[in-house]
């Protein structure tokens, strides 16, 4: 797995580099888009090519009430690393991080980042085996050797179903240095143009 420090190098690297890509809406200077593996086969990850494109609908909306949807931390328990849209982009690509939806079925059902796993917050502490976790009599033992990371992202800054997945997969013993979380979710990955599945 690329460590933060690189891919902190590499996000600096693509910021100055020159523009290659034919297209205007690029995802970096010099990135015009990325393709993930996906269950289904892969996909292409590009942003929206019209410069009039406007979210609508839910997505939209900037306000909610608290509780429950209340701005949540950029760094929902102590040693998980906040990301944003790149730092997901290459773990999209990265075969050591899991990529992992925390929202409930049907909000993943209605669009999601194409590569992510569908992981609900309330099974988030149940299913740690999918990372690498050997099971135990006590739950699980993420101490062994080639346990992956997890990428966790929900519906936006507003959404509390990842922060509350990061924080029982750590009470459940997974290294909290193992959780990145990019809180932007669903409402920045679409205001950004990003692809989404099912669109």
């Amino acid at each position: 797995m690329k460590t933060f420090a690189t891919i902190g190098a590499a996000i600096l690297a693509a910021a100055f580099a020159t523009p290659g890509a034919a297209q205007s809406v690029n995802i970096t200077p010099d990135t015009a888009s990325v393709t993930v593996e996906t269950a289904a086969g892969p996909v292409e990850i590009a942003r929206i090519q019209d410069e009039a494109h406007e979210l609508s609908g839910e997505w939209a909306r900037t306000s909610r009430a608290c509780p429950n949807f209340c701005i949540q931390p950029m760094v929902p328990a102590p040693g998980v690393t906040p990301i944003g849209e790149i730092e997901m982009l290459q773990f999209l690509q990265d075969p050591e991080v899991v990529v992992i939806d925390g929202r409930v079925r049907p909000d993943f059902e209605g669009g999601a980042i194409p590569g992510a796993i569908n992981v609900p917050y309330t099974e988030a502490a149940d299913r740690l085996d999918e990372l690498g976790c050997e099971p135990d009599f006590e739950g699980f033992d993420c101490t062994v050797a080639g346990v992956k990371s997890a990428a966790l992202y929900c519906n936006g800054p507003w959404c509390g179903q990842s922060p509350t997945a990061a924080r029982r997969m750590i009470e459940a013993g997974f290294p909290a240095e193992k959780i990145f979380y990019y809180r932007g979710g669903m409402q920045v990955w679409r205001m950004l143009g990003l692809t989404v599945t099912g669109e």
